[in-house]
């Protein structure tokens, strides 16, 4: 694994993690530019609301499949190099959808869009896992995810008022710019390893071959990919497509409200997010205590709120948003997880094998939503009823039991490893109490 050559992280350090946080930003950016624009982008292509759907569909397909080619290309070139392909990859998609006037056109930019997308998140982790002391890797991972999420609010807003204020072209051509911008400052200011850190990569396709192999098979790679799953799926489905229809036309509310109760979602997800990667900085071997609490909390939750007799009273819906913001931050203890179990040379494949979870599982649970909703609404209606709802959202239990289910088996590995190794873990509340008195949490 990694081991930075600094006990605490240096000036450089936070300029070359504020260069990459930039570039993770703008990739943010550029994937919530088309949703922002929804109605915009029908009235530009003479399409109809499910063929803009598509274009989210097949960005997160390209996204999700080209997590683990990605992260073996990140362990070959390095992380400089993915991002800076990244943002000009992203910003071809952008300058493409600016001339584009068919749907055809409008698909192949946001593919493009994708696909940069796919190489700066992963990226980025490698950067923060090079660059900083152990201890600290899992808060600055949280805090990327949390800032990172800027690149929205400035979708939401800027971009929005360029557009109306301007063009469409001026808009997405200008969005493109912004990615030229990030890529000059890569090129510029972003290093992949603290100088004098020597990396052993992989030579020829067999030993790529190996190495993911190596990854693959590693226990740490697969609880960090069932981790991610089992924690993000949820909050992201939620937050992406039905979760402001299910408040408004489900439960409802009015879309002022239903808006509101996602910016909750956003925030309670900045706040949560730095006391995730403190705990799992302080407990390294506890981590998936937190994960487990996290998906009580959510599977609960919304067993409540799913079995409500008719519409659930605003505190309830409130709580449940509470409950799903913490689930980007939950999800980012996988990244953790293959992280500490992966040597330096296998980072970005392991962190490319992780992301594919979460990813996956949320394109599904998309997919299988809508599916159940269009079989129990007759007529393709979008008027949507609650018990509709209610059976759509159920599906989210089968994935809850995949991500369960695998990370008890490979945390069971984890130990089993540990303990030849001569650390055994105390019991959960024996090990905090220990910590909080000085002593060690793991015996």
């Amino acid at each position: 694994m990694s081991t930075p050559t600094a006990v605490r992280p240096t000036a450089r350090a936070y300029t070359v993690w504020l260069v990459a946080l930039a570039a993770y930003s703008v990739a943010v950016f550029h994937r919530a530019s088309l949703g922002v624009a929804g109605v915009e982008a029908q009235e530009r292509f003479t399409a109809g609301a499910s063929a803009i759907s598509l274009f989210l569909v097949l960005q997160l397909v390209v996204y999700a499949a080209m997590q683990v080619p990605v992260g073996v290309a990140l362990d070959r070139f390095g992380s400089r190099n993915l991002i800076l392909a990244g943002a000009l990859t992203m910003a071809a998609g952008q300058a493409l959808l600016a001339v584009a006037g068919d749907v055809p056109t409008a698909i192949a930019a946001r593919v493009l869009v994708g696909a940069g997308d796919a190489m700066t998140f992963v990226s980025v982790l490698r950067v923060i896992g090079f660059w900083f002391p152990g201890p600290t890797v899992p808060l600055i991972t949280q805090l990327t995810g949390m800032l990172g999420q800027f690149g929205q609010i400035v979708a939401a807003y800027p971009l929005v008022a360029l557009l109306h204020s301007t063009s469409w072209e001026s808009t997405f051509l200008g969005a493109a710019g912004a990615g030229v911008l990030v890529a000059v400052l890569v090129v510029v200011a972003l290093r992949d390893v603290p100088p004098g850190t020597e990396l052993a990569t992989p030579s020829g396709l067999a030993e790529v071959r190996h190495s993911l192999a190596l990854t693959w098979r590693e226990s740490g790679t697969r609880i960090g990919l069932y981790t991610h799953l089992v924690t993000q799926f949820s909050g992201t489905v939620f937050a992406l497509l039905w979760g402001y229809p299910f408040l408004v036309v489900g439960q409802g509310l009015s879309p002022a409200t239903a808006a509101g109760l996602l910016t909750l979602l956003v925030v309670v997800g900045i706040v949560v997010g730095p006391l995730v990667g403190r705990l799992c900085g302080r407990w390294p071997l506890r981590r998936s205590a937190l994960v487990f609490a996290i998906l009580a909390l959510t599977a609960a939750i919304w067993t409540v709120v799913l079995a409500w007799p008719g519409r659930a009273p605003l505190p309830l819906l409130v709580l449940l948003v509470v409950v799903l913001g913490t689930n980007g931050p939950g999800s980012m203890i996988g990244f953790d997880f293959a992280r500490t179990w992966n040597p330096a040379e296998r980072q970005g494949s392991a962190s490319g094998v992780v992301n594919v979870g979460g990813f996956v599982a949320s394109l599904l649970t998309i997919l299988a939503v809508g599916a159940v909703l269009d079989v129990l609404t007759p007529g393709g209606s979008t008027d949507y009823s609650l018990d509709a709802f209610r059976a759509a959202f159920a599906v989210q239990y089968v994935f809850w039991a995949i991500g369960l289910v695998g990370v008890l088996r490979h945390r069971r590995q984890l130990r089993a490893r540990l303990a030849r190794d001569g650390v055994v873990l105390a019991p959960l509340r024996v090990a905090v109490t220990a910590r909080l008195r000085g002593g060690s949490a793991y015996r």
